[in-house]
């Protein structure tokens, strides 16, 4: 082959020079391929027009998501069009279209040429994602009458079909109008799961209808106290919960951006809350009280009380009434069995089900893994499956139960190994309530530990152990926000943003194209956009 093909060859594959305003493509999390062709740019201004298939509802959402992307970054209103966008040859368009042969449910291609940019997926969710990427790549400041995107062809999809983010509300209680903003701040960055943990020690937070005192009493502590669990207290009543009303906007927010709400019920630790509303749930029967410090507490749900498993399932009916999702997260961690070896109910009710103690668990033990067994029964029923921290390990585990692995990885290793689902979310890279600094004389007061951007970013989180069917147990990944020790909205956003950004990327970028260096490269351009919504995040 002449110097001169060679020299043609590689012409073809480098794109032509832009002049002035430029787009970048290579944003956060970073597209899987990104191939720059030989040809004009395309050249965005505020005659643009988006197209989209008429008669598509989620389509023309999506257009007008990217539409408000659009003018929030450079003033330009443009026109949103529902056309039958096949076969016609627009011009000056960005066109928006489903495409069957994208193979990946949640992929994406994005194809920029001179005349339009086409942005297709399989489905209206990876055209959301493409979206997401194009808005990313716009600078945030424009100085021109029009915005040059460079010939492209980009190819995307997301490394786990599980990407998620947890944020505790009954630590501290975070209004309607957050709880959006929140999930506004999870979809830039391609996440599509909001586990919100609803119940606990320290607060029930979602109506119950058939039980309002769960929310009359349980919904409210007397006081919190200061610091790191002193003998002070602050002396003011806390409160507040969601209506089923104020919970179904959130759900449909949510579903526009194409984020499922997997609501976490406690069960059956954690639940001071719900005994101080029903005392005769517990044990004791009585004298207990919605909880003011933080920590693991004994007081649990009685398991041998005829009353608790049916007031389990008519409080898991409504939440499976409300919520379309299929997941249920029950909890099941952190509940100490001291109650129940003293309870002559609970060990009355071991005798009458024959659970055996053995060298590795207790009857108590067994005692739980029965509760969990019969929830998964009584949600299977629902259409419902049940997620559950790794301590749902710790006796039998229920046939079906997803297990999310939170002290460290060796639960969800065990978990693969037994042919469970894993959820990835070890406390030593993805609790984000641990301090973002070594020096924590400079950081908001946090519960403890250490995790870094760098930390986060670091984490892989299929075990190379593995065999290659246990790995694809490995559903995806999910960070954890607890939030004893973050009282307002801009906290939350401190302690998540920027470790959110190495979090997706973890999420959504194969292993093998992940680069750290690279990743702090493109961090600034999304720092800028936390900027232009006023995002609180660490410096």
């Amino acid at each position: 082959m002449s110097k001169f093909c060679c020299f043609f060859i590689a012409m073809f594959f480098i794109a032509v020079p832009v002049m002035g305003n430029s787009v970048h493509y290579e944003v956060v999390p970073l597209p899987q391929e990104i191939t720059y062709q030989r040809g004009v740019a395309f050249y965005l201004s505020d005659k643009t027009v988006i197209l989209y298939p008429e008669d598509n509802t989620l389509m023309r959402r999506n257009a007008l998501f990217l539409a408000d992307y659009i003018r929030e970054t450079t003033g330009w209103q443009l026109v949103v069009e529902g056309t039958q966008v096949n076969g016609i040859r627009p011009i000056n368009a960005i066109i928006l279209m489903l495409n069957d042969h994208i193979s990946q449910e949640e992929g994406y291609e994005i194809i920029v040429k001179s005349r339009t940019i086409t942005v297709q997926g399989r489905t209206a969710n990876g055209v959301f994602y493409g979206i997401q990427t194009l808005r990313k790549a716009i600078p945030r400041t424009v100085n021109a009458d029009e915005l040059a995107f460079p010939a492209v062809h980009i190819r995307d999809y997301p490394r786990f079909a599980y990407r998620g983010m947890m944020l505790d509300v009954c630590r501290h209680f975070f209004p309607v109008e957050f709880v959006k903003r929140f999930i506004d701040i999870l979809a830039l960055h391609n996440v599509n799961t909001f586990h919100w943990h609803l119940t606990d020690d320290q607060g029930w937070r979602i109506e119950i209808k058939k039980y309002p005192k769960l929310t009359e009493i349980g919904a409210v502590r007397k006081e919190t106290v200061l610091g790191k669990n002193t003998q002070t207290y602050d002396g003011i009543p806390y409160g507040g919960y969601y209506t089923q009303e104020e919970i179904k906007t959130v759900i449909a927010y949510a579903q526009e951006r194409y984020i499922t709400i997997i609501p976490e019920i406690e069960i059956p630790g954690h639940s001071l809350a719900a005994l101080a509303a029903y005392p005769e749930l517990g044990c004791a029967g009585e004298g207990y009280e919605v909880a003011t410090r933080w920590g693991i507490f004994k007081d649990v749900l009685c398991i041998g009380n005829e009353a608790s498993i049916p007031f389990i399932e008519d409080v898991l009916s409504e939440v499976t009434d409300l919520f379309p999702s299929k997941y249920i997260h029950i909890g099941g961690d952190e509940a100490p069995r001291d109650h129940w070896k003293q309870c002559p109910k609970c060990q009355a009710l071991i005798r009458a089900k024959g659970l055996q103690a053995d060298e590795k668990h207790t009857a108590e033990d067994r005692l739980q893994s029965y509760c969990t067994q019969h929830v998964e029964t009584f949600l299977k029923g629902k259409g419902r499956r049940i997620i559950g921290w790794d301590e749902i390990l710790d006796g039998d585990i229920a046939e079906e139960a997803t297990v999310m692995s939170w002290r460290g990885m060796t639960g969800g290793i065990n978990a693969a190994k037994l042919g469970h689902d894993v959820i990835m979310t070890p406390r030593t890279h993805l609790y984000f309530d641990y301090y973002q600094s070594t020096d924590t004389e400079k950081e908001p007061l946090a519960i403890g530990g250490f995790s870094d951007v760098e930390n986060v970013y670091s984490l892989e989180p299929v075990p190379a152990e593995l065999t290659d069917e246990e790995k694809q147990h490995i559903l995806g990944v999910q960070a954890n926000l607890w939030a004893e020790y973050i009282p307002t909205v801009e906290h939350v956003e401190y302690m998540i943003l920027p470790r959110l950004a190495a979090l997706s990327e973890v999420q959504w970028l194969k292993a093998e194209k992940k680069n750290f260096d690279g990743f702090l490269t493109r961090l600034p351009a999304l720092l800028s956009i936390y900027d232009l919504n006023g995002y609180n995040f660490r410096k």
